[in-house]
């Protein structure tokens, strides 16, 4: 029989994605004021531009979490930014072919994304974020186009142009009804993103495309079903239908080596089940290539063969020092540059002074002061929001959480202000994120269990070993929060109590101990009023069947609330006494990453006896720590 595909027409097609750019539009550090060279879309572009002049066709693609994250998006939402959010005039610029809602889409409310999506010149898409909940997927109000189908005219191996039509459909997490659903202020619904998928491949099918592609704002996640999962890529891969997928959300890049050994991935083609998938990292460190091999067959296209791969903006050298592999891209140099002067102005502005250095460079392992000061503005602002009601006499306690631990963020992923002057910039790094102040009601035994499920972010350790690592890699640092008003100890010779995902798995663990208020064990049935944040309640009522009482909430951000008390304090005195500590293991010691400037703060753990062991591959220095 005769080889047809040898003489078929065959067309190499391209996808190139971005994804949780979060706002950084050049290789700028607005927080530290200096240059980055691990981010930015400016940087990205370049590597767009290349990848595209290596084939003929092809589609540029991005993910969500586009237009909230770092200060200049904060500029843009305080209604002092440009009339055009910079990173959709980015996108605009660079011919974005179609995009997809993240969960920090919603983080600054429906009339903020309304106005930034007013300005988009591309199909934005979502399959599964609703304005209406039907029975079915069938019958859903969508607040966007579930998908969108681009006609495209691509040149085969001869240069001869064939009609393509390519099918591309948006997932977001269903979670950031919780998580933002104080800031969502129109009533909205959202659908398990597998069931919305199934339903858009096939609707895709039935409509003629050749190619059907998911934008899904998720990461890998596990191959068990799970309905509503906030991670589901590995159950989209198994869809029947889908040719090309996008992952995000979870900040990692894929396909890399972290990802060897799990089940359905060929880190080698860069597929997951056999879908060429790609997860591009954060804030402009990767660009996402998939790249597909069509052969035309009856009349349609068929997928011959496919993979992906993650292309990098920086690499490190042998000092373990970022260096750029690309430079910035002159066009959006050029358009960024009247946002990025406005902002850098808005960061140096004065705000008052601190006696203390406040860093994270030792946050999980100690009771930073940074920390301390952000649980105390938190505290006053409670106080002052219950003074005079029903309230009014509990006892008061604040969750705070260190936000920036290096990890996937890399050496420079910590926040660090120097003694002296405090600027806007100082402040914004303290509270990167923009949530809301919100206050709940907990008993003794739920704060018991609040600190549970941080501390379970750290690995067991084995009395009497050395060097052993200090953090379960699942787990992302942010998660472990501190509280102040209570006095405890972690034990870390005991096993975790929660998972990941908060789910409990042993229930006869407990690594807090001597959990103290005002110098006495805690009562269990006693009750307080916990000071956290919109996010930290929205995951609680996410895993919980009775949400927690609020009792004090409001539309004040906490880095407001945090800039009105140093403002009004003008000069921050020295920390209070540390409130919790690691349990003392004799003979046992850990190595922990942290930022290089570290250096100079050893005497802050200096109860650890810390060894500096040097720098690491990624730049990251790391410390033997003495338990």
């Amino acid at each position: 029989m005769k080889d047809l595909s040898s003489t078929a027409p065959t067309v190499a097609f391209r996808l190139l994605a971005t994804s949780d750019l979060h706002a950084h539009l050049l290789a700028w550090d607005y927080y530290a004021d200096r240059p980055s060279e691990t981010v930015g879309l400016a940087r990205v572009a370049a590597l767009i531009a290349a990848a595209r002049a290596e084939v003929g066709n092809s589609l540029y693609v991005d993910n969500g979490d586009l237009i909230e994250g770092n200060p200049l998006a904060d500029h843009q939402a305080g209604g002092q930014g440009a009339p055009v959010h910079p990173m959709i005039a980015a996108l605009n610029a660079l011919g974005c072919d179609a995009a997809t809602l993240g969960n920090h889409e919603f983080s600054h409310g429906m009339g903020f994304l309304r106005r930034a999506l007013a300005d988009v010149r591309y199909p934005v898409v979502s399959a599964n974020m609703l304005t209406r909940k039907g029975a079915t997927p069938r019958d859903d109000d969508t607040l966007l186009p579930r998908y969108v189908i681009l006609d495209r005219m691509v040149a085969d191996q001869t240069g001869a142009l064939h009609p393509l039509r390519v099918g591309i459909f948006g997932l977001t997490p269903p979670q950031v009804l919780d998580w933002d659903g104080a800031r969502i202020d129109e009533p909205l619904a959202a659908r398990d993103m597998v069931e919305a998928a199934a339903h858009a491949i096939a609707c895709l099918r039935s409509e003629g495309a050749d190619l059907v592609m998911a934008l899904a704002h998720t990461g890998l996640g596990g191959a068990q079903a799970v309905r509503g999962a906030e991670n589901a890529g590995v159950l989209l891969a198994a869809l029947p239908g889908l040719d090309a997928l996008v992952l995000g959300h979870a900040h990692q890049v894929f396909p890399s080596p972290d990802f060897a050994g799990c089940g359905g991935v060929d880190l080698d083609r860069g597929t997951l089940h056999g879908v060429p998938t790609v997860m591009p990292g954060t804030h402009g460190s990767h660009l996402g290539v998939i790249d597909l091999t069509l052969v035309r067959e009856g009349g349609g296209w068929r997928v011959q063969r496919g993979g992906a791969e993650a292309r990098p903006i920086a690499a490190c050298d042998a000092k373990g020092q970022a260096r750029a592999l690309v430079e910035d891209d002159p066009g959006l140099l050029a358009l960024a540059a009247p946002a990025h002067r406005a902002v850098r102005d808005w960061m140096a502005q004065p705000i008052g002074q601190t006696a203390v250095p406040l860093h994270s460079f030792f946050a999980l392992v100690d009771d930073a002061p940074m920390q301390r000061l952000i649980a105390g503005a938190q505290t006053r602002h409670l106080r002052a929001a219950v003074a005079g009601t029903q309230w009014s006499d509990l006892p008061i306690l604040s969750a705070v959480a260190p936000f920036k631990t290096g990890g996937r963020g890399g050496p420079r992923n910590f926040t660090h202000v120097p003694a002296g002057p405090l600027l806007m910039r100082h402040v914004s790094d303290l509270y990167i994120f923009p949530n809301t102040f919100t206050a709940i009601i907990l008993t003794g035994a739920e704060v018991e269990d609040w600190l549970e499920r941080a501390v379970s972010a750290y690995a067991r350790l084995m009395p009497g070993r050395p060097d052993q690592a200090l953090l379960d890699p699942a787990f992302p640092g942010f998660g472990i929060e501190m509280i102040a008003g209570v006095s405890y100890a972690v034990d870390l010779a005991a096993p975790a109590r929660y998972d990941l995902q908060g789910n409990l798995v042993d229930p006869g663990a407990r690594r807090i101990r001597d959990l103290c208020f005002a110098g006495r064990a805690i009562d269990p049935e006693a009750r307080f009023a916990l000071a956290t944040n919109c996010y930290r309640v929205g995951v609680m009522r996410a895993r919980q069947a009775t949400p927690p009482q609020v009792i004090a909430t409001g539309a004040e951000t906490m880095r407001d609330i945090l800039l009105h008390q140093i403002a009004a304090q003008q000069v921050l005195p020295a920390a209070p006494p540390p409130g919790w500590r690691l349990q003392p293991l004799p003979g046992t010691s850990v190595v922990i990453e942290t930022g290089p400037e570290a250096a100079g703060y050893m005497d802050d753990i200096a109860r650890f006896r810390p060894q500096n062991l040097g720098p690491t591959e990624r730049g990251f220095l790391c410390f033997r720590l003495n338990l």
